[in-house]
């Protein structure tokens, strides 16, 4: 072999080490590396001190595993292994299964998966009485990386943005998936595009753009659900399902929109729960603000049909004194103030509204901590009990989020 010029080394060559020299050999010359990382029991430590003189002309080291038969230490000498190939600046990273005991060729597939390395196996046509390649006939075989096949990498990121509801990270996920078309059967390329609709309504959904969201989620996610249901992959069924399930707010969202409705309450509701699950709580309080005044409109709405902001919703006895105050809404106390007097116009008592006026003056500390907030009005964080305070009040008077989205 040629010599390498020591101070550039963009192929490295990571190999486990067993009794015989030949097949590793074979492998060292058909990869033609320029480093070298031998990975040997107490056993082959001669055997690799002896390929590493053949090769003296190659950078080596070698990296002993103490017990041959331990998997967890082949990991970690296999995590070692890569990261000198990294300090090294290799550009391609090689990793040759061949020798060894089977623990240690597990640990170092296992510890090696899904870092962007080529495996490889030498094998031969020929094998003795031990099962051993027979020098001369050996054939080297390049091994694909099965967490690359099967998405392994992409699918734990994605399953774990999707449960941080962080939908942007998710769908770019899927877009490395659907990247790697050559490894897609037509099925599966189907359903991770269809999945990926899912995933951009989500988004949208979580953004308020429900007409968007809608029209994204009813192109995605039939599809993507009968192919899991063809599948039979219990977990993808169950996700979406329990989203098939919640469509319905959704489109009465859409239907309505534009107006108070409940169901924009408690979606609003399972936006702010979302929040504060993230651990967001300046955005679940704000929300929460936001929720109440909007109760506040639903109710009204849904007893009389009046909605403040639209003037063709006004009764004629009303108009006088809607056109004068709805000028001057700038916030829930003027939104409470305005529905109370429309009630008491009516001769309508005990409202929703009117518990929320009544609950909004027994909320002075919790309302205070939510107008220091930097979203607000100072420059203090809202904390978790002050969410969890403000929250319980849409509970204790029956008003209910949206059942949550499911989780992988």
């Amino acid at each position: 072999m040629p010599n390498q010029d020591k101070t550039k080394i963009e192929r490295v060559l990571i190999a486990t080490v067993g009794y015989t020299e030949e097949p590793l050999q074979y492998s060292i010359v058909e990869h033609e590396p320029q480093g070298l990382l031998l990975l040997a029991s107490q056993d082959s430590l001669e055997t690799a001190a002896s390929v590493r003189r053949a090769f003296s002309d190659l950078r080596s080291q070698i990296l002993v595993i103490e017990d041959a038969e331990d998997l967890i230490e082949a990991f970690r000498a296999a995590r070692k292994a890569y990261a000198r190939a990294k300090q090294w600046e290799a550009k391609v990273v090689i990793a040759d299964l061949s020798g060894g005991t089977k623990p240690m060729t597990a640990g170092t597939a296992l510890a090696l998966s899904g870092l962007g390395v080529t495996f490889s196996y030498v094998g031969g046509l020929e094998r003795d009485q031990r099962g051993r390649v027979v020098t001369g006939s050996e054939r080297l075989r390049l091994l694909e990386d099965p967490t690359e096949r099967f998405h392994q990498l992409e699918l734990r990121a994605f399953k774990n943005a999707w449960n941080y509801r962080r939908m942007g990270a998710a769908a770019d996920s899927l877009k490395q998936i659907l990247q790697r078309e050559s490894l897609l059967s037509p099925s599966e390329k189907r359903y991770y595009s269809h999945l990926l609709l899912v995933v951009q309504g989500l988004d949208a959904w979580d953004r308020f753009h429900h007409s968007d969201a809608l029209q994204s989620m009813e192109r995605g996610l039939p599809v993507a659900l009968a192919i899991a249901e063809a599948w039979h992959h219990g977990s993808k069924v169950r996700v979406l399902s329990g989203l098939d399930a919640q469509l319905d707010n959704l489109k009465k969202i859409v239907e309505k929109a534009g107006y108070p409705t409940y169901a924009l309450l408690s979606d609003l509701l399972a936006n702010a729960d979302r929040r504060a699950e993230a651990g967001q709580y300046d955005d679940a309080v704000a929300r929460l603000y936001r929720a109440m005044e909007l109760a506040a409109e639903a109710d009204l709405y849904h007893r009389t049909g009046i909605v403040l902001r639209k003037s063709e919703s006004w009764p004629d006895n009303l108009k006088h004194l809607l056109q004068e105050r709805t000028e001057q809404l700038f916030g829930l106390q003027s939104v409470l103030d305005l529905i109370f007097d429309v009630d008491v116009q009516l001769g309508n008592r005990g409202t929703l509204a009117q518990k929320l006026r009544a609950q909004k003056v027994q909320m002075g500390d919790i309302l205070r901590k939510r107008n220091q907030s930097i979203l607000a009005h100072g420059t203090e964080p809202v904390d978790r009990d002050s969410y969890l305070s403000f929250r319980q009040v849409f509970t204790d008077l029956g008003l209910e989020a949206a059942p949550a989205w499911p989780k992988w």
